[in-house]
C-alpha cells in the first residue's frame, strides 16, 4: 500500500530522514529518549522529594496540587530533549526538521488553534450538559486567571513533547523506511495508546481510554501527513488537553490547575463512561474542523 495523494506534504517531513532509514537507528534512538527522560525525571523528582513530606509524595506524583501538576507537565520537556538528542545522534536531524518548516508550522498551528477555539466557544454556548452531579470548584477564578499563562505553557510543553515523539520522530522514521500509512500511522498510534493504558488509574475504563488514545493518534497522524508540519497536531492536542486539564478535570490525576473538577473519578463506569463516548464524537468533530481550517 502506497501513500495516498492527500499525504504528499508528508514528504517535507520525511525527506531528510530517508538518508538514514534503518530500523535499528530508530530503536537505538528510542532507547536514548527513554534513558534521558527517565534519568532526568528521576533527578528532578529526587530533588523535589527532599522538599516535601513523605506522606505527600504519592499525591505529588498524581498531580493533585497546583505545584505538582505544573512540575509533572513541564517535565515532559525532557522528552523533547531526548528526541532532539536521539534524532541528532542517530539520523543527523534537527528538532526543527521534525517540527516542519518554521513559518508554515506557525501558520498552521494558529489556524487550527483559532478554529478549535471558535468551535469550543460555540459548544460552550449550547444548552447546559447534564453531568448527573454538579461540578466542584477547584481554583477560584482570580487564582486560575493568574496561573493561566504558566498553566497554558505547561500544557503546551506536555502536548508538544508527545507530538514530537509520536507524530514526529517515530512516525517520520517509520515513513522513511515504509511507504504504507498503515505502518507509519498505525505503529505510533498503538504505542501512544499503550502509554495511556493504565488500569491502576482508569480501572475498568482503561481499555476504552486506550482506544480513545489510539483513534486520537490516527487523527493527529492524518493531520500531520496532510499538512507537512506538526503544527496542526500540536494545536489539536493542546486545545484538547487545555480543556481537560485547565477547565474541567478529573479529580484523581493532574487536577491541580483546573478551574472545576468532574464529580467522578476515572474509574467510574456509569455517567463518566457515557461521556467518554461523547468525547469520541467531539474528537472527530475537532479533527474535521482542523481539516476545514487547513482546507485539506
Amino acid at each position: 500500500m502506497r501513500e495516498p495523494a492527500a499525504y504528499s506534504a508528508h514528504e517535507q517531513l520525511v525527506a531528510d530522514a530517508r538518508a538514514r532509514p534503518e530500523l535499528w537507528r530508530l530503536l537505538v534512538g528510542l532507547l536514548i529518549v527513554v534513558v534521558l527522560y527517565l534519568t532526568l525525571n528521576s533527578v528532578l523528582f529526587a530533588l523535589i522529594g527532599g522538599l516535601i513530606p513523605p506522606d505527600q509524595a504519592q499525591g505529588f506524583l498524581r498531580g493533585t496540587s497546583t505545584f505538582a501538576t505544573l512540575v509533572l507537565l513541564m517535565s515532559f520537556g525532557f522528552l523533547t530533549l531526548g528526541v532532539a538528542v536521539a534524532a541528532r545522534q542517530m539520523q543527523r536531524r534537527s528538532l526543527r526538521a521534525i517540527l516542519g518548516q518554521r513559518s508554515l508550522f506557525r501558520q498552521q498551528f494558529v489556524l487550527v488553534a483559532l478554529a478549535l477555539t471558535a468551535l469550543g466557544v460555540v459548544m460552550a454556548l449550547l444548552p447546559p450538559y447534564e453531568m448527573g452531579k454538579p461540578l466542584t470548584q477547584n481554583l477560584t477564578l482570580p487564582t486560575w486567571l493568574l496561573l493561566l499563562p504558566v498553566s497554558a505553557t505547561a500544557v503546551l510543553i506536555q502536548t508538544s513533547a508527545e507530538e514530537v515523539l509520536f507524530r514526529g520522530y517515530i512516525q517520520q522514521s517509520l515513513a522513511a523506511r515504509f511507504r504504507s500509512p498503515v505502518i507509519w500511522m498505525g505503529v505510533p498510534s498503538l504505542l501512544f495508546a499503550a502509554g495511556h493504558y493504565a488500569p491502576g488509574v482508569s480501572g475498568d475504563n482503561a481499555l476504552l481510554v486506550a482506544i480513545w488514545a489510539f483513534v486520537f493518534g490516527l487523527l493527529a497522524a492524518d493531520l500531520t501527513a496532510r499538512s507537512g508540519t506538526l503544527g496542526p497536531a500540536i494545536a489539536l492536542h493542546f486545545l484538547n488537553n487545555t480543556v481537560a486539564l485547565l477547565f474541567i478535570s478529573l479529580p484523581d490525576t493532574l487536577s491541580g490547575l483546573a478551574l472545576y473538577l468532574l464529580p467522578y473519578e476515572m474509574t467510574e463506569t456509569g455517567m463518566l463512561r457515557q461521556w467518554l463516548f461523547v468525547d469520541f464524537a467531539v474528537m472527530i468533530v475537532c479533527w474535521l474542523t482542523a481539516r476545514l481550517a487547513l482546507r485539506r
